[in-house]
């Protein structure tokens, strides 16, 4: 067999984000095993174009449809030859084109629920980065696998860090291997050792900056409000079939260890890398086989001074908030994401505190009702409850909080 033969082909959806530009990387270095079918972006053409000539899909998405006519303008006028779409239904009919093997699932936030159920529908192998439609609709997302004969990979470092220390093979994994606790690592991010009363103070630009990862701004919000680890719990609770008593997150400042599963026998098996997302997708991309990449193993002495330390809840309180919502049913879940992102957004706007998006979330969810969704439709429904009802409440909360009532 040639290796053109064996390539696999890829679409990347969000290319042009930090997980699809480390995708693309791992891609250039194996060149011989896989192909770029289709690249995806929703307003960035700019940075999608630069990646079209190096690439060359089929397929280029824009799921802005203002777009589309000048990405259509600047391809024809390049003549690179790829087939322009746009809008979100572009989305769902390139994953399930018959001549993709793998998606990359890297849209940020709940857009990119639709198209990783449509991928799994047609029985696709999805790479899925981004924790909200996990989140949202896990155990939905699982059993269509299952049904589908599809492969949902997590190439978040935590999940696919769970996955490297597990001693079987793709979702649900627990059943039978005699797991006794997952262990989540948390960087505790930028403000882990900031003075609780200083945090109203911090500003976007504060909270953006990880110390240890390159993310998007939603992301790192997230992380520095530890929501991203709360959500996590929910991702891992739905993604191997575990019971959320045994999931347990830890503050590892140093982002070495990425996560830790221990067995009834006393063991605990970790996996260790420098903070690269592209060893969790390098990883993926190749499974069950592993392959060179070019990134930087560790030396012993990078591992002579790791630290851990419990969550420190009164610090971040969205983590506890994830934690309750997993007890109270599928539509407090559905909900805590969508608010969390209305919320997350305000504060990215400046519409609110940092300090106020644990306060603001908390508020939302206590008056939220919906029913327990019983379908992906219904999934969506409850999402878009949330979210109108969140930012009803964001617009109120400014008002008599940040502006004195004005």
């Amino acid at each position: 067999m040639t290796a053109i033969a064996e390539q696999k082909r890829v679409c990347v959806l969000g290319s042009t984000g930090s997980v699809g530009v480390s995708t693309l990387s791992v891609i250039l270095q194996q060149s011989d095993r896989f192909q770029v079918f289709a690249l995806t972006a929703h307003s960035n053409i700019d940075l999608l174009m630069e990646q079209c000539r190096v690439f060359h899909p089929k397929y280029l998405v824009v799921t802005n449809p203002d777009l589309y006519q000048a990405l259509s303008v600047r391809v024809k006028v390049d003549c690179l030859g790829a087939v322009v779409m746009s809008g979100s239904e572009s989305l769902n009919e390139i994953v399930s084109h018959e001549d993709v093997d793998i998606i990359v699932a890297g849209i940020v936030g709940a857009a990119g629920l639709d198209s990783i159920y449509h991928a799994l529908c047609r029985g696709k192998r999805v790479l899925v980065a981004n924790k909200e439609p996990l989140v949202m609709a896990g155990d939905f997302l699982v059993d269509v696998a299952k049904k589908n004969h599809a492969t949902i990979l997590p190439i978040d470092s935590e999940h696919n860090a769970i996955f490297q220390c597990l001693s079987q093979c793709v979702p649900p994994y627990l059943h039978d291997q005699g797991i006794s606790k997952i262990l989540l690592t948390a960087s505790g991010g930028p403000f882990l050792n900031t003075p609780i009363d200083e945090l109203k103070n911090v500003s976007v630009s504060q909270a953006i900056k990880h110390p240890k990862w390159e993310m998007g701004r939603k992301i790192s919000i997230d992380s520095a409000t530890m929501m991203n680890k709360g959500l996590e719990v929910i991702e891992a609770h739905y993604l191997f079939a575990a019971p959320v008593d045994t999931i347990e997150v830890v503050v590892h400042p140093q982002s070495i260890v990425h996560s830790m599963v221990q067995y009834v026998d006393g063991s605990t098996l970790a996996q260790l890398a420098y903070p690269d997302m592209r060893v969790p997708i390098g990883h993926a991309l190749n499974y069950p086989h592993r392959v060179a990449l070019n990134v930087k193993p560790l030396c012993l002495e990078d591992m002579s001074s790791l630290q851990f330390q419990a969550p420190d809840f009164k610090r971040f309180p969205c983590l506890l908030l994830a934690y309750e919502s997993l007890t109270k049913g599928r539509a407090a879940v559905v909900g805590l994401n969508a608010i969390n992102e209305v919320v997350v957004a305000g504060f990215l706007d400046n519409k609110i505190r940092f300090s106020d998006i644990s306060i603001l979330i908390e508020s939302v969810m206590t008056d939220f009702n919906a029913s327990n969704p019983n379908t992906i439709e219904e999934v969506f429904d409850v999402n878009a409850a949330a979210r109108e009802f969140a930012t009803e409440h964001l617009s109120k909360f400014k008002a008599a909080e940040v502006y004195g009532g004005v």
